[in-house]
């Protein structure tokens, strides 16, 4: 499903979901989807009747991408990622984008998780004068009846290249930008690393080095989630941003959050394939018209790998799963090896330092839900009737379900939070073993580590906005211990998107009995990490109750820190505070 709107005057299609593209798919064939290509902005009318607006025209001025350019990407991916910027919108408008100058009035910018790296991608290329080419059409490798979660990958069929048709004829960058949205999704990033057949994908899996994973490298997650690296930390560290499909921007640190999986799904790291437009002519004023756009192919990328499918060792392994990353002599787990490769030097974990990092991160990203639920309810999805059935997919859907509820964001969000007690729980036995990578001279790091999650816990607060209009306050801890509480599922009230059970802070929730007991047969779908976007998930509320197959886990993992680590909240600062309201956020 796809919603029609209009900015300023430009009409254009945007997928509702982050990884969903036209409603188009399977017209051509069983697991095709055909995407509607631009060649310009003007793709339905006669260039010789139709001139682009000299503030949106796209003039190519350079006829291929080179390192310089590269860099100055690279820039200006960091310059957003180390903004403050909270919206796709407001990050392209805000001081950190050096081009917004040049932009002209009324624009609005989009982008879901799947956009993202084509709309900076697109967007930059526009304002320096360069070539840009993207995928426009997919289809599966073997059947799919979802080309996001092909189970054999996908394969590129049809570009469509920003190249002027003829002197004078320039595409039109807004324009170019709209179709992005209507014609990218997450489809265009699950390809083999070996090509099968069809044209060159966009991008390249890229070797796990310093260097080559840069900002405005790709990080695709099989799950459905596209994100985009702004900086690599000197002690290896990989910051990223994505975006959602209410157009929110977050930031977060590359983890398990991104699962690896088979070669044909395409997991990982990519970067963009080198641009070159060949066969232009250069008109009387300097830019190049007609030709082509063509893509570097795999033996002419220095760094192009799939060291991230098969692993670093050599007899390669029969299964991706039995994939063995080694650095330097020692066998790591993957996302250790990531870290180690990608580090200035040898990588030493500091626990405290890691503990408060990954709090503050954590903290971020329920401030970032907020934001999102928020959204969903100045929509009036909490006040709609609840729905007979769920969707056949809870994570991999289209329509107001996509755009509004989080299944998929609270799945992350629970895996990083089982991550943090997972990695202090390391360091503890690090420490016990004398582990050298372990950067800790104190006596005690258990309590050391309880110390600086809960000095980081207090300081962070979420505030939520009750059913009736009230600002509500939950300390992080109290977040933490609702955390598989939270309802997922748009139409119930906010109350219960946060996982209230407090009497007083369920009395202002208007939600009656039929959704009170779709939230308490959702448990079981709660308590999983895992996304099956496979699996066949349209339950009616007796299915839940019944706990049909498929419909979830009994019990959810753990993510208690400060009872490992022999710690405590301050007294009062969870429970408490978290089902107090107040008149102002």
């Amino acid at each position: 499903m796809m919603r029609l709107r209009t900015w300023q005057g430009a009409v254009f299609a945007l997928a509702v979901t982050c990884g969903l593209g036209p409603a188009v798919a399977d017209t051509m064939a069983s697991g095709t989807a055909a995407m509607a290509p631009v060649a310009s902005g003007g793709e339905t009318i006669d260039p010789a009747h139709y001139q682009t607006p000299e503030a949106f025209r796209w003039r190519i001025t350079k006829t291929e991408w080179k390192e310089s350019d590269e860099s100055a990407f690279g820039d200006f991916v960091t310059a957003i990622g180390e903004s403050d910027c909270r919206t796709f919108d407001e990050c392209m408008k805000g001081a950190h984008n050096i081009y917004r100058a040049s932009d002209p009035k009324g624009m609005f910018f989009f982008a879901d998780c799947a956009d993202l790296p084509y709309a900076l991608r697109a967007y930059f290329a526009w304002k320096n004068g360069l070539p840009f080419s993207y995928t426009s059409g997919v289809a599966a490798v073997g059947r799919s009846n979802d080309l996001r979660y092909s189970r054999h990958g996908n394969y590129a069929y049809a570009r469509s290249d920003a190249v002027p048709r003829g002197e004078g004829a320039f595409p039109n960058g807004r324009s170019i930008l709209n179709a992005i949205n209507n014609a990218v999704s997450s489809a265009m990033y699950r390809f083999s690393p070996h090509e099968t057949k069809g044209q060159l994908f966009d991008f390249y899996p890229v070797k796990i080095a310093r260097g080559s994973i840069r900002p405005g490298t790709v990080i695709y997650d099989p799950n459905g989630h596209v994100a985009v690296v702004y900086k690599v930390e000197d002690d290896g560290r990989v910051r990223f941003i994505d975006t959602h499909p209410d157009n929110s921007l977050t930031r977060g640190s590359y983890g398990k959050r991104f699962v690896r999986a088979s070669a044909p799904m395409g997991a990982g790291f990519k970067n963009w394939r080198p641009a070159k437009l060949v066969g232009a002519s250069q008109g009387a004023d300097g830019t190049w018209h007609g030709g082509r756009v063509e893509l570097a192919r795999d033996d002419a990328l220095a760094d192009w790998s799939d060291e991230q499918f098969f692993g670093t060792e050599t007899p390669r392994p029969a299964q991706w799963m039995g994939a063995r990353f080694v650095f330097k002599g020692e066998r790591l787990d993957y996302y250790d090896y990531v870290r180690a490769a990608l580090a200035k030097g040898d990588v030493a974990y500091d626990p405290v330092g890691e503990t408060r990092l990954m709090v503050r991160e954590l903290c971020d990203d329920l401030r970032y839900r907020a934001q999102s639920i928020d959204i969903a309810v100045k929509a009036g999805l909490n006040n709609r009737a609840q729905p007979g059935r769920l969707p056949d997919n809870i994570y991999g859907t289209s329509g107001d379900w996509e755009t509004y509820s989080t299944p998929s964001r609270d799945a992350r969000l629970k895996t990083s939070f089982v991550e943090l007690r997972e990695q202090t729980a390391r360091f503890i036995e690090m420490a016990r073993t004398g582990d050298s990578k372990l950067d800790y001279e104190g006596g005690d790091v258990a309590r050391d580590i309880g110390e600086a999650y809960r000095q980081e816990a207090e300081a962070c607060e979420v505030v939520y906005t009750a059913s009736d209009g009230a600002a509500r306050r939950l300390s992080f801890e109290e977040a933490r211990a609702r955390l598989f509480d939270f309802s997922f599922d748009p139409h119930h009230c906010p109350e219960l998107r946060w996982g209230a059970t407090a009497a007083a802070e369920l009395a202002t929730c208007p939600d009656g009995e039929t959704k009170r007991a779709w939230y308490e047969a959702q448990r079981r779908l709660r308590n999983q990490t895992e996304r099956a976007y496979d699996a066949r998930m349209g339950f009616t509320l007796a299915d839940l109750k019944a706990a049909v197959p498929g419909s979830g886990a009994d019990m959810p993992p753990e993510t208690d820190v400060l009872g490992m680590t022999g710690g405590e909240a301050k007294a009062g600062s969870a429970a408490a505070a978290g089902a107090q309201a107040s008149a102002g956020p």
